[in-house]
């Protein structure tokens, strides 16, 4: 029955070609919702199946085992299946929180210099010009003393006519009008749990900027104008040498695969409908989430053999 735990850690590697066919086929804020989800979902079942694997390692140890008060030896299958799977999940439990740890540390330097490159600096409307003839533009999250930022460099607003410029300013308040800061940081921490998750943060990214896409089109009631100020800002971006490192959180309008966003922009508006990928990955997690359960009740029950008691029903 320990294969029920091994389950949760092999469904995720479904994900990464079902996310790309929901983002292809769904409506992008519903792709973004459910996508997001469903990441977060399976990276919850990864961590708790790997601490159910250490379980029958940790409870051979006599301090944590009389704390338990085991009679005899927990019984969690074959017993070299059983060490050599809590030995493998321990060293994945310390990798996850290490690249965890490292990763988060890394994002809070990038949003705190980000955030000082726009102190001090005048806004209208949440609006900062950073005088830079590099061409950039993102969505800035605020922290605990500030609000919401769009910033903009000086060098795109020169790349872009009047039009497309407020294209580009509805896709970036769209971004923070959404919170999709909280997605995209939300898909990377899930990111750290499985490699196969983290083949997911391009795609919950792709749906996010399709998204603001939508938004920005529907506003300035205008498909093909979003799609050349997309396309115009992309390659005033990629014209110039790179900027400041941005914070992966700040959602920025010449991120993604833009070939493909424009190419959405100049066909028709996205509809809302059902897309089998969309139900299978609801499936998955859901067979993701019974496995786990199913493991930790099968689990439970050899905890309660082990201290002398008769397994509860």
């Amino acid at each position: 029955m320990i294969v029920l735990l091994f389950l949760p850690l092999v469904i995720p590697w479904a994900l990464p070609p079902l996310a790309r066919r929901t983002v292809a086929r769904v409506r992008p804020d519903i792709a973004l919702y459910a996508i997001t989800a469903a990441t977060a979902a399976l990276a919850v079942g990864t961590v708790a199946c790997l601490g159910a694997l250490v379980l029958p390692l940790a409870l051979r140890l006599p301090a944590l085992a009389s704390l338990v008060h085991l009679l005899a030896p927990l019984h969690a299958g074959p017993p070299v299946v059983a060490f050599g799977a809590a030995v493998l999940s321990v060293g994945a439990l310390v990798v996850t929180l290490y690249a965890a740890v490292r990763g988060v540390a890394a994002e809070v330097v990038r949003l705190r210099a980000a955030r000082r490159r726009v102190a001090g600096l005048s806004q209208a409307g949440g609006l900062c010009v950073v005088d830079d003839e590099r061409p950039d533009a993102f969505a800035l999250p605020g922290g605990s003393r500030e609000g919401d930022r769009i910033v903009v460099t000086s060098g795109m607003l020169r790349a872009l006519d009047p039009g497309e410029r407020e294209a580009l300013l509805t896709h970036e308040r769209a971004h923070l009008a959404a919170r999709h800061h909280l997605f995209l940081g939300l898909a990377r921490l899930a990111g750290w749990c499985h490699p196969a998750l983290a083949a997911v943060v391009p795609e919950v990214s792709f749906a996010a900027e399709r998204a603001a896409d939508e938004v920005a089109a529907r506003v300035c009631g205008d498909r093909k104008l979003a799609a050349r100020a997309v396309g115009r800002a992309a390659l005033a971006a990629t014209s110039r040498a790179a900027g400041p490192p941005r914070p992966v959180v700040a959602a920025g309008g010449t991120t993604g695969p833009v070939p493909a966003r424009v190419k959405a922009l100049l066909a028709l508006a996205p509809a809302r409908r059902l897309s089998a990928a969309l139900v299978v990955m609801v499936l998955l997690c859901t067979a993701a989430g019974a496995s786990s359960l199913a493991g930790a009740v099968w689990l439970h029950r050899g905890v309660e053999t082990a201290q002398g008691e008769s397994p509860s029903d």
